[in-house]
């Protein structure tokens, strides 16, 4: 029986510039999807996986990403005097969502050095973690994560999510060579490259923003050279990992959107609008009237 994942970071330090100028003073997790922010996807998924505790890596200017998640005792007096009762319940049921703590990645040294800044906050447990970049939607199905979990319930061993993409955009991600198919979606892994050439790439399957990784990780995140970037690379981390033990990539199902770019966050804007039935005629009518034609 191993330790259950009740624990889940969500790294939230970095700068956002590919959305200047927005980013300047918004956080790009506070981005909204139709009226949604993006975090608030990412936080949702883990909360309906069976994580208990989210630890957000932030920086000295993203207290409203936290912020977000916290009781926000002036608009709900306002909203109570109003008789808005709906509206007190959505940022109510925000705030009671789950326990959320905060640690701040003073240096921007990199994925890898974001996850070790929650190494006290996991402990000696396993612990999710979900990059606030990628959301996926899996209807009807379990979540990303959760797949993620299942997989780690059986194994015990670190877990990441991958998915096939496009060769010319492998030197974008960090890439698996797998050493063994378990089956039709479970891959033992031999090695991690953190955004091979295209031309050196090992495979097509890309670690896509999920992951569940046992706490020997942090042995190895404590002394990781910079990597790509001159950062910590966490795909470094795990690929040390993966000399010493087996570690696995699981080919989770669901539709992922890369909301960090702006055509997929604008992907995701006109999808998730047309999945509503509060926006979906809206959505379509604008889509209608554009009568755009390439």
């Amino acid at each position: 029986m191993f330790k259950p994942v009740r624990k889940a970071i969500i790294p939230a330090a970095g700068f956002g510039t590919r959305f200047l100028p927005a980013t300047k003073a918004v956080p790009k997790e506070m981005l909204p999807i139709v009226d949604v922010p993006t975090i608030q996807y990412i936080v949702e998924e883990a909360v309906q996986s069976g994580i208990e505790e989210i630890c957000i890596i932030t920086n000295s200017y993203k207290n409203c990403v936290i912020d977000h998640f916290d009781v926000s005792f002036e608009l709900e007096q306002k909203l109570k005097e109003s008789g808005d009762t709906e509206h007190l319940k959505m940022v109510q049921d925000i705030a009671n969502m789950i326990n959320v703590f905060a640690v701040r990645q003073k240096n921007p040294k990199g994925l890898g050095h974001a996850i070790l800044c929650a190494k006290q906050f996991v402990g000696n447990e396993p612990t999710a973690v979900l990059l606030g970049d990628d959301i996926v939607r899996n209807p009807g199905g379990p979540t990303a994560i959760r797949q993620l979990i299942d997989v780690y319930n059986e194994t015990g061993a670190t877990v990441v999510g991958v998915q096939t993409i496009k060769h010319e955009n492998v030197n974008k991600y960090g890439v698996i060579d797998p050493e063994k198919k378990i089956n039709d979606r479970l891959i033992q892994v031999k090695t991690f490259v953190e955004k091979p050439d295209i031309d050196k790439a090992p495979s097509d399957m890309a670690i896509l923003g999920r992951y569940v990784l046992t706490p020997e990780i942090f042995d190895f995140l404590e002394t990781q050279q910079a990597g790509k970037g001159n950062e910590i690379q966490l795909t470094d981390a795990i690929d040390r990992l993966a000399q010493k033990e087996k570690v696995y990539a699981y080919d989770f199902v669901g539709k992922r959107y890369d909301v960090g770019d702006k055509k997929g966050f604008l992907q995701a804007q006109v999808e998730f609008a047309l999945a509503r039935e509060d926006t979906h005629d809206a959505m379509v009518e604008i889509i209608e009237n554009l009568g755009y034609k390439k």
